[in-house]
């Protein structure tokens, strides 16, 4: 399974592609935000647990992650359409483009953590990097299957499988649910 830095770096992964990417949500259209709302969208996607990176997320920092999220939405993509070719030269781009790299960072009177990112990079590069490499964790290290696409109809929310069977499906319980009243209603229909 995945390590506890992992999860919060795809969970920040899965919630930038969420929040910054048009589609359908929960059976409705979904609007990215855009605009001033942008920034904020982005501060609300990302914990505040990030706190090695300064949160200077103004409207450039913000395109810049509407742009990584673009390009996460697609490795999810592949992964959910079998396509792990497709999938991990995604990511390749991702971490080649985000110049992600480990690094043992010392917090103030705090222990060693990883990080992915440099010293000095902005939030949106740091961010970037740092989801790319949960990523290629994932991809690269037997997990690929736990990325996936919400299997509900009209949404296409992505998710990252941390149960323990990995057969999750949906991006939400509410996806879940709207899926087996629709099941229920169509059988009852038919009989």
């Amino acid at each position: 399974m995945f390590d506890s830095h992992a999860v919060v770096l795809l969970d920040h992964a899965v919630s930038l592609v969420n929040a910054l990417t048009d589609g359908e949500a929960r059976g409705r259209p979904y609007a990215a935000p855009r605009g001033a709302e942008l920034p904020r969208a982005v501060d609300a996607a990302v914990s505040h647990t990030a706190a090695s990176l300064p949160r200077d997320i103004d409207d450039a920092q913000a395109a810049y992650l509407v742009g990584t999220a673009r390009r996460m939405r697609e490795v999810f993509r592949a992964m959910q359409d079998g396509r792990l070719d497709d999938a991990a030269a995604a990511v390749n781009g991702l971490l080649h483009d985000t110049g992600a790299r480990p690094r043992l960072d010392r917090g103030a009177d705090g222990p060693w953590q990883m990080h992915f990112h440099g010293p000095d990079d902005s939030f949106a590069a740091g961010t970037s990097a740092s989801c790319a490499t949960a990523l290629a964790l994932a991809v690269g290290g037997g997990l690929a299957g736990r990325l996936g696409v919400c299997r509900a109809d009209r949404c296409d929310r992505v998710y990252v499988d941390t149960s323990r069977n990995g057969a999750r499906q949906f991006c939400s319980t509410a996806c879940q649910n709207r899926t087996k009243a629709a099941a229920f209603r169509a059988r009852k229909d038919a009989g």
